[in-house]
């Protein structure tokens, strides 16, 4: 069911779950190429070519497509799930004559491969997550532009990583230059701080909020009372990060000289 106007982030979030077993997958299975001996040592007891090892892949990548796309289904759809039958027919009207058996066993070699993890969180997720529940709350930004916006923050997020959590660090012990004898607090502070930077659900809302403040700044304080009241995460924690991202992508306005004025 759709929450509010944020509902059409839900077919979105389908499409990615389905890219990203995909994804993982295929990552895996050229690792296992890399990870192969060259055609020289086929000869080996129990080793396996590159080239056949391609050519394995190349010959079942619609069908091992099709299984990650009924896998997702699966863990996103509930009530419409992508099931034998309909992979069958996909399949035959492409002119593949796979049979229900191979096609489960398709599943199991996808399942193995990603060794049955197929339900990985990511920070995407959580934001698409939070930014339905908003729509359902009455959020005054529109959904689409927000989503957008959002996408494109997280992008620079990972490319400057290290930088905006190191002044995410700084600002959190309210010393943006640490002198010689608060080094060790300072690394302290920093071991403390790597779960901070596994966590999806602050980094989720810092990307919302940071969002709605470069979008519309007048609605920015609504949508972090909401995000306070959702998550439980603190105004002052949301700010921080806001302030972290935002400083890396603008260098001036920032959400903490917007508080002070």
């Amino acid at each position: 069911m759709a929450l509010g106007p944020f509902g059409k982030v839900s077919g979105s979030r389908v499409a990615r779950k389905q890219q990203s077993v995909f994804h993982r997958f295929m990552i895996k299975q050229v690792e296992q190429v890399c990870k192969s001996p060259t055609e020289n040592m086929e000869g080996t007891k129990g080793g396996s070519s590159r080239s056949s090892l391609k050519e394995q892949i190349y010959d079942t990548f619609v069908l091992r497509l099709v299984s990650c796309i009924q896998l997702a289904s699966k863990l996103s759809l509930h009530y419409n799930i992508v099931n034998s039958n309909t992979a069958l027919k996909f399949l035959q009207s492409l002119k593949y004559s796979y049979t229900k058996q191979e096609l489960l066993e398709s599943e199991l070699a996808v399942l193995e491969t990603l060794q049955f993890q197929i339900n990985v969180s990511t920070p995407l997720a959580y934001i698409e997550l939070l930014l339905e529940v908003l729509g359902h709350n009455g959020c005054l930004l529109p959904a689409k532009p927000l989503h957008q916006m959002c996408v494109q923050l997280l992008d620079f997020l990972y490319l400057e990583r290290e930088a905006i959590y190191n002044t995410l660090l700084k600002t959190a012990i309210e010393n943006s230059t640490p002198s010689e004898l608060q080094v060790r607090r300072f690394y302290l502070c920093r071991a403390k701080f790597l779960a901070v930077k596994e966590d999806f659900m602050l980094l989720a809302v810092g990307i919302i909020s940071t969002s709605a403040f470069v979008l519309n700044p007048e609605h920015w304080k609504q949508v972090v009372e909401h995000l306070n009241c959702i998550t439980g995460i603190t105004s002052q924690s949301i700010l921080e990060f806001s302030y972290a991202v935002l400083k890396h992508v603008l260098g001036s306005t920032t959400p903490k000289q917007q508080r002070r004025k």
